[in-house]
């Protein structure tokens, strides 16, 4: 049963109330985010098939493509709207954390492999001649680990800082997942800390890696544009459309999401949800086509493998 007295308990479960104010429209609202669910794993999983099994795309751009799939495979379905289909609302304490580390945690990813990819073209355009050189299949591992491990240092502080806190409110959580500030709000003592926190890493971590990726498209920019051939520039310049593409979704929706966010006061409940499920399966439903449209050696193989299912399909 919800607890509404103001006597300290240690929440055992939460109650997930879904989009307040549209209850009775769940299964309606479901429908376009299941659909969109649907269509970022198909495109991710057949990203990520495609990358392993086509020898000629092992390359450090197709790898960190790879890892961004897997990352944006995690955040849709660790944030699955469970509650629209299944009014499975009920989630314990314990299950709600591990949700919330996992959600931020691959929000956390995306950003350091995003950097990693402009990274990676900012070698490929300036310095070709020493790309297999500095991006060897040693250094992605390690950077993939580095990721990881970041991951895990900067957001499990945050479990740390919701289990100091005491909830006295209740355990309807107005929300379709556990959002790491959404639980915070439960809570009866005082949440400086925890704001505080979540402020200090959206700046110095996701704007940091936001300011370090503009760096090496200015520094990508000046040599694109010193190239002498206008062919060259044009191709240099489609290596990168894609990546830029994507770079602009996440930080847009991160940027807009924030921000709503911190005038909550003056947005509508209703509204701040459903920014938050669209701002994690947007992008990721997004990116895998950005690169299947964009990028040519993905496109050729999706499109054969289109051609081969139709072929050997039963007339």
């Amino acid at each position: 049963m919800p607890a509404y007295n103001h006597t300290f308990f240690a929440p055992v479960t939460y109650i997930l109330t879904g989009i307040p104010g549209t209850e009775e429209s769940h299964v309606w609202i479901s429908i376009p985010f299941c659909l969109m669910y649907i269509v970022t794993l198909f495109g991710n999983c057949l990203l990520l098939f495609i990358i392993l099994t086509e020898r000629s795309l092992h390359e450090p751009m197709y790898l960190f493509l790879s890892m961004l799939a897997a990352a944006d495979l995690l955040l849709s379905t660790t944030a699955m709207l469970a509650v629209f289909w299944f009014r499975a609302g009920e989630i314990s304490f314990v299950a709600c954390l591990t949700q919330m580390f996992f959600i931020h945690a691959s929000f956390i990813a995306e950003s350091a492999i995003l950097l990693a990819m402009a990274f990676d073209r900012y070698i490929a355009i300036c310095d070709p001649l020493r790309y297999t050189i500095i991006l060897t299949k040693s250094v992605i591992r390690k950077m993939g680990l580095a990721v990881v491990t970041r991951c895990f240092c900067i957001i499990f502080p945050l479990i740390i800082l919701m289990k100091q806190l005491k909830f006295c409110r209740t355990n309807l959580l107005p929300h379709t997942y556990c959002e790491y500030m959404a639980i915070a709000r439960l809570a009866c003592n005082d949440i400086t800390v925890n704001v505080s926190y979540g402020l200090a890493v959206a700046i110095l971590v996701i704007g940091l890696d936001a300011v370090l990726i503009a760096l090496s498209y200015g520094l990508i920019l000046r040599a694109v544009f010193r190239l002498t051939s206008k062919d060259a520039r044009l191709k240099a310049l489609r290596t990168c459309s894609s990546h830029l593409c994507v770079i602009l979704m996440f930080h847009i929706s991160s940027v807009f999401s924030y921000y709503a966010h911190r005038f909550g006061h003056i947005i509508p409940g209703y509204i701040l949800n459903l920014l938050a499920n669209l701002y994690v399966i947007i992008p990721p439903m997004l990116n895998p086509i950005v690169y299947g449209v964009t990028t040519k050696e993905i496109l050729k193989r999706v499109i054969s493998i289109f051609y081969r299912c139709l072929a050997e399909a039963p007339c």
